[in-house]
This record gives C-alpha cells, structure tokens and sequence, in this order.
C-alpha cells in the first residue's frame, strides 16, 4: 500500500522506516514537493533549505538501513520558528530591523533535534518578535490557516500551526510567551505543550524573559513526546535550566495513575466574552475526559484577581517590548508592525518603576494561589482560547457590539506568570469545520502527565486534518 508520506505522524514515519516501508529521502522529498505546492498559499515557511535538508535525509537513511539510528525521530522533517535560532538561517524575528547574518550557532532545542537526527528544514513564520497573537508581519506577510485559508492560523507561532495542519513536516519547533504554542495549536487542531519552565532550555535569552518557552507542536502528544524526549535536557547557555530527570515522555503516555485523578474544570476565567460553540465543545469534552477515568469537578479560579493578572503580564510583556525603541534607530521605527510600535510607545507612557514593581508582586501571589490549587487539584481543564479562528489581516476578531474583542485570548497568559505546564489539544470542529482546543494544565514538573492526558484525550477523539484543493 502506498503511504502519503505527508500525513505520516512523526510516530507513523519512524515505524515504516524501521520496517524499510519507507525511507527518510522518500519522506522529505515528498515533504518539500508538498511544500513548494501550498507554501506560496500559506505562508507558513519564510525559508525553505531543501538542499541541506536531502543531503541530511540521505544521511538519515543510511543509518536506518545500517540498524543504526539516532532516535525514534531520526529522518523526521521538523520546522522551526524564525525566532529560534539555527545555524546558518538569519535570526529574523519576524522583523524588517534585525540583522540578517546568518547565525553561527543553533538554539538548544534546536541542537538536540539534530543530534536525535530529525531533519530541520525549514523557518516558519511569526509575528514580529512573537509580540501577537496573530501571525502578519511587514517582513513576511500574512500567514493563513489551512482549514480556512480566509483565517488566521494564530500566533505567534502561526507559521508552525499551519505547517504541521497542513502536511508540511510532522513536527514543528514554536515559542509560548503568553499562549504562542497553545493558540495555534487551538486554531491549527494540534498538541502544543508550553512545559513547566526551564525544562526545555533557551537561548539566546528572549525580550521577554522568564515568560517565553520553547515547545513542541504536532498531530498527536506521541510527537510532541518524542520531540520532547531530544529538546529536554539541559544546556549550560540557560542559566535557568531544569536538571535533566530522565523522563521518557513517549513510556509516560502509556502510564497508568495509580489513583483516579482529580481534575477541575474551569470555563470562564473572569466575566470575558466566550463564544458559545467554544463553551459547549470544551464542556462535552470536559465530560469525556471524566469517561476516561477522572473526577471531574466545575470550579471557580483561585481567588485572586484576574484582571490584575492580565495587568501584570500586559505591564511587563508592553515595558519589555519597549526596548525594541532603544535597539533600534529612532528614524526606522516606522519600519516596526504598527501595534507593536504601539505597544511599546504605550508603555514608555504609561508605566512607571513602581508600576513594574507591583506587577512582579501580582505575578508571585496568583503563582503561590495556583500552586495551592494544584495540590488539591491533578488538572485543569480550560479552553484554550475564547473564540473560533477568526479572519486574517486583524490583531482581534470583532465582539458583540462590532468593536475589536481584545480579551479573545484570556486563557494561556496565566501559566506563562505562574510557570505551569499547559498543553493545548483538539476537540473537535465547530459547525464551521474549524478547529477548537482544550487546555490541560498541571502543577510544576507534571509535563509528562499532562501529555499524557492529552494523549488519552485525543487518541478517543482523533482529527482528519483538510486536505487542500491545490493538492487533490
């Protein structure tokens, strides 16, 4: 039987190169040939390196045949976001300012993909400095969404999402400082987990500090296992590092608790708009997962303010973008995405040194409440966005009363503040045949776990990804 190499898993890939159904030249070829047909319509890739992506396949393929492979991922295409770095690609970021020299070393996970052997080819697009939650840049243009190409795929790892949606590389390498992994997970139908942290190292250090994480997104959580089985482990260039704890996060996805998890479910942050297909989907979905094992139980958040939350993270995400107006000149300013420009004026304006003060102090109270939370509670439940996919070329979609609905997103900032590991995973279409997803979270150093429940999850209740026109 003739395989579509295209809408192999990573998981899927492995296997039929094990049994020399497949092989690694044969996967990428048709990985870039697919490509080629459907980037000039997404947008999802910046820069495509086929040459050195064969000659690593060829590579690959030798060490199947010889018995010899790196890793269950040896010869599996991955892309990564032009926020990371990887050497020999210019460190865009997105932006029309930034040095285009290639860069002369590979970010962590980015190194430890290579030397489990998977195949980095391409960079996927972003919003500018990952400041959005939408992915459209004066560099780079729009990126659309492959279930709908009229819609946003998300952001900022948009170009990731729409990558892997689209049958363009199993695995993709994205970046979460407020929700970047998880949204177009969301609008993309896939597993993206943001992990506790410093469990999967960064470097160089990002604009935005302690919030940004690197994490893997897929089809299913056996990818993002086995990408996260390479990317963590430690490096001596993030000083905030987790120690490794010889965690096989492909083995814990077949892990049975020992007791029956207690799992709390949360459909409202605070009083934000809420699309009524979000709530009705995430709620039966709620309901499935009790059908796995789990005590389900309705909750209220902490008590804590969630307006003061979303406070703290804008004060600090808008005073740390605001250094982009002393890196770069004055007179290219006009060169930036408007709403960051905005953003970063608005807070040279508005914020003061006490105002960054109390954020912090915000910042550690709502993390000691959900730490509180969690040692009562195995899980939380959420939706992991608000809103369906909304259309391109805007920053939000339009609310009830036709004004742009700025709390669209209320859901994935929090554990950005508090460190907790978050997993965004699909359940289900709405009646618009567009993706929806539901956030899993867990208290500190529960990434395994919580992959692994998005793994029971999704395995019940598996998507068929859209298969283009342009590709019939």
């Amino acid at each position: 039987m003739k395989h579509d190499l295209t809408q192999m898993t990573a998981g899927q890939l492995g296997k039929l190169y094990a049994k020399a159904k497949a092989s690694p030249v044969e996967a990428m070829k048709a990985v870039l040939a697919r490509s080629e047909k459907l980037n000039p319509i997404l947008n999802a890739f910046c820069k495509v390196d086929a040459e050195a992506a064969l000659a690593a396949a060829r590579a690959s393929e030798r060490r199947w045949k010889k018995g010899k492979a790196l890793s269950a991922i040896d010869g599996v295409p991955v892309s990564i976001k032009e926020l990371v770095r990887v050497k020999g690609w210019p460190a865009s970021m997105g932006s029309k300012l930034t040095d285009k020299t290639p860069s002369d070393d590979d970010a962590p996970a980015v190194a430890r993909l290579r030397e489990a052997g998977a195949i980095v080819f391409a960079q996927s697009t972003s919003s500018e400095f990952g400041h959005k939650g939408v992915t459209d840049t004066p560099l780079n243009g729009v990126t659309r969404n492959p279930w709908n190409t009229a819609m946003t795929p998300g952001g900022s790892s948009g170009g990731a999402g729409a990558a892997v949606a689209a049958g363009l590389g199993p695995l993709a390498i994205g970046t979460d400082g407020g929700g970047s992994v998880r949204i177009p997970s969301s609008f993309n139908g896939l597993v993206g987990l943001k992990a506790t942290y410093g469990r999967v190292p960064n470097w160089p250090p990002t604009l935005n500090g302690d919030f940004s994480n690197t994490g893997p997104m897929g089809r299913t959580a056996l990818d993002c296992a086995l990408m996260m089985n390479a990317i963590a482990r430690p490096d001596p260039r993030d000083p905030t590092q987790l120690p490794e704890d010889g965690t096989d996060y492909a083995k814990a996805l077949k892990h049975k608790p020992k007791k029956k998890p207690r799992v709390a479910f949360l459909l409202r942050m605070s009083e934000h708009p809420l699309d009524l297909e979000v709530a009705a989907m995430v709620t039966k979905a709620a309901r499935q997962v009790e059908k796995l094992g789990c005590a389900v139980e309705e909750v209220d958040a902490p008590p804590y303010s969630h307006a003061e939350a979303g406070k703290s993270f804008l004060t600090q995400w808008l005073t740390n973008s605001a250094r982009l107006l002393d890196l770069y000149p004055q007179a290219r300013h006009g060169e930036f995405d408007p709403n960051l420009l905005a953003g970063a004026k608005a807070a040279r304006e508005r914020y003061t040194a006490q105002d960054l003060v109390n954020a912090f102090a915000i910042r550690r109270e709502m993390s000691v409440a959900w730490n509180l939370f969690f040692e009562k509670y195995d899980f939380l439940l959420t939706p992991t966005v608000a809103v369906q996919p909304f259309p391109v070329l805007r920053n939000a979609p339009d609310g009830l009363d036709g004004k742009p609905n700025m709390a669209w997103s209320p859901y994935t900032a929090t554990f950005n503040l508090t460190r907790h590991p978050a997993a965004s995973v699909p359940c289900g279409l709405s009646s618009g045949g567009l993706p929806v997803g539901l956030q899993i979270v867990a208290g500190h150093f529960k990434d395994a776990q919580v992959l692994a429940l998005a793994g029971a999850y999704a395995d019940e209740h598996p998507l068929d990804f859209p298969v283009l026109p342009e590709t019939r």
